[in-house]
């Protein structure tokens, strides 16, 4: 009989360890879901609004939104949310290459100010290009430029991802969208590597073969930054408290 109850207890154990994980896999894509919509939001959001756009139930995502408030990743505005600081803070820990945006910050900063472009540093993830870098030009408000937008390969700066290109700069005069034209090149570690894509974008109208040498010497700009950039040091203690 105790054998018996023994194999019974064991078959609830066996069974209840997946179903736990099975759970907490729930919750956290719930979760990322959530943060995922926010992001796409790009302002702030409701339960209702978030509820629908996830296909979450709104209980379920009032509680979620409880225990992300809870860790810093939302923020609560009476009844609106949105992505919170903690979140930002660990999002900018992500290097997609090693010491790629700090090596980007100054000619990205430099190619704007020299054309008035608006300016992306591109890479690939997942079949599509994501902004890990960028400085809004003058197409500002007609095209907003900011990091973590993510946008289809057939653009400029996803062909010059897709590389490689020997001959010269991607060039878009107003292919993908209305009033805008684009110059892009790949940007590429010291051993030759394509690591990310750097464009230029201008109003419609403006000579694009300036604009593609900029470019260029911007993205050499960051090819020599890698190759300077060293081992970082040690990271300090956080005094985030999680």
């Amino acid at each position: 009989m105790d054998t018996g109850t023994a194999r019974r207890t064991g078959g609830v154990a066996e069974t209840a360890a997946p179903q736990r994980q099975e759970r907490g896999r729930g919750v956290l894509e719930g979760a990322f879901a959530l943060l995922d919509a926010l992001r796409r939001n790009g302002d702030e959001a409701g339960v209702t609004e978030l509820a629908l756009a996830c296909g979450v139930p709104k209980g379920s995502v009032h509680r979620l939104l409880d225990q992300l408030v809870g860790v810093g990743a939302v923020e609560r505005k009476g009844n609106r949310y949105r992505v919170g600081p903690q979140l930002y803070r660990l999002g900018q820990a992500w290097e997609p290459h090693p010491g790629l945006r700090p090596a980007a910050r100054l000619p990205l900063q430099r190619l704007r100010a020299a054309t008035g472009a608006s300016v992306v540093l591109a890479v690939m993830r997942e079949d599509m290009a994501i902004t890990v870098g960028s400085v809004p030009g003058d197409l500002e408000p007609l095209l907003p430029v900011r990091d973590g937008i993510a946008f289809r390969l057939d653009t400029a700066a996803g062909k010059a991802l897709c590389g490689p290109l020997r001959g010269g700069p991607v060039l878009d005069r107003e292919d993908v969208m209305d009033g805008v034209c684009c110059a892009a090149l790949p940007v590429r570690a010291p051993d030759g590597r394509t690591v990310a894509a750097l464009a230029g974008m201008v109003p419609a109208g403006r000579g694009l073969d300036a604009l593609a040498q900029a470019v260029a010497e911007a993205g050499a700009a960051v090819t020599r930054a890698l190759a300077r950039g060293g081992h970082r040091g040690p990271v300090p203690p956080s005094t985030v408290a999680f």
